[in-house]
């Protein structure tokens, strides 16, 4: 079963590995033969009104089955190595599938760099992660936790066929891989784990906040405060729309309505370490692909779907709250005076012409937070068709 895998590869980090060619090696190995001209299947799951149905890469297939077996695979810590880990420890469905920390911790105790990226409309996204243009699909992506050995996340590397045969002699996987894969005789394979956590991750979808409400036609959705924050947010002064516009709030998005779209990717000013562009060492963002100076400290702008909930925030979670982000905003970049990383983003010769600053008032501050606010969608956050199968009612 290991050498249908592929586990060739040398990844890094919290769901952005630095990977290598082999990448491409190890994911068509994991992917069914299917025609790139194939007729895309139905979303086999009710969308909220007005959002177009995700892109399924043409090798990936969805079925409910499929999603059922990857929640349950989501939430189990047999696919850790020690068995102390799921991928739902660093994914938690009351933060919107991030983890409320600066940077998780892996099974093994070895410490991530990245923040634990929230999965709420992962499946919209044209690159998964933070600043990983390879992980282009959700299966992809699944291989960096698994795999990773810098540091370990899940820690299977070297325990491939122990972990299948914890799940060949449970008492339930076989039949729930059955029910997924009814035409494989031997459905109980690493290829076909992938494939199922990829299906139940496609399943995070959220679109039911207030602000969904207000759009579709609830004039009391929200507040005169979060309509008055609306305005700002979509206002050329402020300018957040073009990194966190349309219906998923991120320019980065990827559905079958529209040509296939790249991941875009902008540096906000959090750091300028050496007065000239330079992040912290440990990080430099998309640079570590491309090795273009330029494209130092750029990541990919999240979803601010639900962003309330899901501190601390920016790709090393080094802003505690809502109220700091907004203030590295309007001050154009963050200024940090003193330690290791001084220095003042403002003037990051590669930030991102959005980020130039602006000045608010006490009262629209609070304003533009309540908006932000009201992006939070209790249903999916309380949903129990996503919620942990193993846990007491």
């Amino acid at each position: 079963m290991r050498t249908a895998i592929l586990f060739t590869l040398a990844l890094a980090a919290c769901g952005d590995g630095l990977a290598p060619p082999a990448l491409d090696a190890g994911v068509d190995a994991l992917t069914d033969a299917t025609s790139p001209d194939a007729a895309p299947a139905p979303w086999p799951f009710a969308l909220p009104a007005g959002f177009p149905s995700p892109r399924l890469p043409p090798d990936a297939r969805l079925t409910v089955e499929l999603a059922e077996l990857g929640r349950y695979l989501f939430y189990d810590v047999n696919l850790s190595g020690n068995r102390t880990q799921a991928c739902a420890s660093c994914h938690r469905q009351a933060q919107a599938f991030s983890d409320g920390l600066t940077t998780p911790t892996g099974s093994t105790g070895d410490r991530l760099r990245r923040n634990a990226m929230s999965l709420t409309n992962a499946a919209y996204n044209p690159a998964q992660t933070w600043a990983n243009p390879q992980a282009t699909t959700l299966e992809r992506q699944a291989l960096i936790p698994i795999l990773g050995k810098h540091p370990v996340e899940l820690g299977v590397a070297g325990r491939e066929e122990e972990i299948l045969t914890r799940f060949v002699t449970d008492a339930a996987y076989p039949t729930r891989f059955a029910a997924a894969f009814p035409d494989e005789p031997a459905p109980i394979t690493w290829p076909n784990i992938v494939r199922a956590l990829a299906a139940f991750e496609r399943r995070l979808i959220s679109g039911g906040s207030r602000v969904d409400r207000f759009r579709a036609g609830d004039a009391d959705a929200l507040t005169e405060s979060e309509r008055r924050g609306q305005a700002m947010f979509f206002s050329e002064t402020l300018e957040c729309h073009h990194c966190h516009g349309g219906f998923n709030f991120t320019i980065a998005v990827d559905h079958v309505n529209v040509a296939e779209q790249r991941a875009q990717y902008f540096n906000t000013g959090l750091y300028n370490v050496d007065g000239a562009g330079a992040y912290p060492a440990a990080d430099q963002g998309l640079w570590e692909f491309t090795f273009v100076d330029t494209d130092r400290g750029r990541f990919r702008p999240p979803t601010l779907r639900n962003v309330a909930v899901t501190a601390p925030y920016m790709h090393d979670g080094s802003v505690a709250t809502l109220e700091e982000v907004l203030a590295i905003y309007e001050r154009g970049g963050r200024l940090i005076t003193s330690g290791p990383n001084a220095g003042d983003g403002r003037t990051n010769p590669n930030k991102s012409p959005f980020v130039g600053g602006f000045t608010l008032t006490p009262e629209q501050r609070v304003d533009l937070l309540a908006y932000l606010r009201a992006l939070t969608d209790d249903d999916f956050l309380n949903d129990p068709t996503l919620r942990d199968p193993f846990a007491a009612p």
